[in-house]
């Protein structure tokens, strides 16, 4: 005879502190709120960020549909079980809480479903929770909650994220003083240029669904487009799609790879310097893994190959067919993915061709002007019909010449890729 089961609740000041380090930084702890206001049809979301005498706060606010009171309570409880639609940005019902708190020591979560209706208030607080180990969510009247939670639902729906105590954005400096003021601007920096990658498609108009807007400290964010789709140098490759078997099913992985062009084919420096993306142009070469048109993975290979100066220029979409997020194995803070076994093999051999393409442009043994009648082969304008085999050359006495003048060697570089020949003309009559 079996004993009776032995309920064990974990100590609510020890699991609510371990779970701050679950891997999260700034800019992904941010992104993923962005996400919750998403996957509830928000189509602006303000992040705010302010300093004050005591450290200051961080405001996340969306003009999305807003929560019941049950719903909030679920939303605030650590494992939430609410059910996700298929293409919902959300996953594990852990993020709200652990994103939050993994950056401050305080989360208050106010919401409104209806116009004029109720505004609903929770707030998770670690010190009190230290001082009581108990799971005790606080429930605010709107007169005791904080004014920064309640100013964006006077108008209208939505759901408010305030954090306050944020003791790992400002660290050990003297909260009150000029220094983690500072700090909090660069923070907002930090946000905004990772939320114009992560959410490129969103902001362009791209995804499924209607435009969002995202604003940071009252600045409206414009997409950072991985692959320079805007430099006519840039080449577009065959899409491919690859086949997966998972748990019995099999999907359909679509594959866009993109090369990039060669530092003096972009339009202008500071196009060539927008395109190195966040992490410079070393680090974001690779993978740009994508679940429901978020990016979830900004370059890097996967342990395909390795990090390459000579294949900076590879960059390629995939994205994660719907029903295969298990076999991707997406972490909580969605800054990791893992390749499935049964993908690896085809898309090392895809990897390779393109990286092989990438290093040609590189060293400049093809033109980067593409056909613009078609996605495959680059016209050879600059290299063949030109200047020929002595391209590298012709580049490398420019370089020598004008490298204390990079403005004007930029110019002379892209000029000379889009000259044409000339026609031969007629020989002038003698006499």
């Amino acid at each position: 005879m079996s004993g009776r089961g032995l309920e064990v609740v974990p100590s609510a000041r020890r699991l609510m502190e371990s779970l701050r380090d679950i891997g999260y930084d700034l800019p992904a702890a941010v992104a993923d709120l962005v996400d919750n206001s998403l996957d509830a049809d928000a189509l602006r979301v303000d992040i705010d960020l302010a300093h004050d005498d005591h450290g200051g706060w961080v405001r996340i606010a969306d003009d999305g549909l807003g929560m019941s009171e049950r719903e909030l309570d679920e939303a605030m409880r650590y494992g939430s079980s609410r059910s996700y639609r298929e293409r919902d940005l959300g996953h594990f019902g852990l993020g709200l809480k652990t994103a939050s708190l993994s950056q401050c020591r305080s989360l208050t979560v106010a919401t409104r479903s209806t116009v004029g209706g109720p505004i609903r208030v929770r707030r998770w607080d670690l010190d009190r929770v230290a001082r009581t180990d108990a799971w005790e969510l606080e429930r605010l009247g709107v007169r005791s909650a904080p004014r920064e939670a309640l100013e964006p639902l006077e108008d209208g729906t939505g759901t408010v994220v305030l954090w306050q105590r944020p003791d790992r954005i400002l660290g050990t400096r003297r909260v009150d003083g000029e220094a983690a003021a500072r700090r909090l601007e660069g923070a907002a920096e930090e946000i905004g240029t990772h939320l114009a990658m992560a959410f490129h498609r969103f902001v362009a108009g791209e995804a499924t669904g209607p435009r969002v807007a995202l604003h940071v400290n009252g600045r409206e964010l414009g997409p950072w487009d991985p692959f320079a789709r805007g430099e006519k140098m840039t080449r577009r490759l065959r899409p491919q799609v690859l086949a997966l078997e998972h748990a019995g099913d099999t999907h359909e992985v679509a594959v866009q790879p993109w090369i990039l062009p060669a530092q003096h084919h972009f339009s202008s420096g500071e196009a060539h310097e927008r395109a190195a993306g966040p992490k410079r142009w070393n680090r974001q070469q690779g993978l740009y893994i994508y679940r429901s048109d978020r990016l979830v993975q900004s370059g890097g290979w996967n342990r395909l190959r390795t990090l390459d100066e000579h294949s900076k220029l590879a960059r390629i979409a995939l994205d994660i067919p719907a029903g295969a997020d298990d076999a991707f194995r997406t972490n909580v803070s969605k800054m990791t993915v893992a390749l499935p076994d049964t993908l690896r093999a085809p898309l090392r051999a895809l990897v390779a061709g393109v990286a092989g393409s990438a290093q040609d442009v590189y060293r400049r043994r093809v033109s980067a002007v593409p056909d613009r009648h078609g996605v495959d082969e680059p016209r050879s304008l600059a290299t063949s019909e030109s200047v020929g085999d002595q391209w590298p050359l012709l580049v490398e006495v420019l370089e020598d010449e004008l490298g204390h003048q990079p403005q004007t060697l930029d110019r002379v570089l892209v000029a000379l890729a889009n000259l044409r020949p000339a026609s031969a003309a007629p020989a002038a009559p003698l006499g």
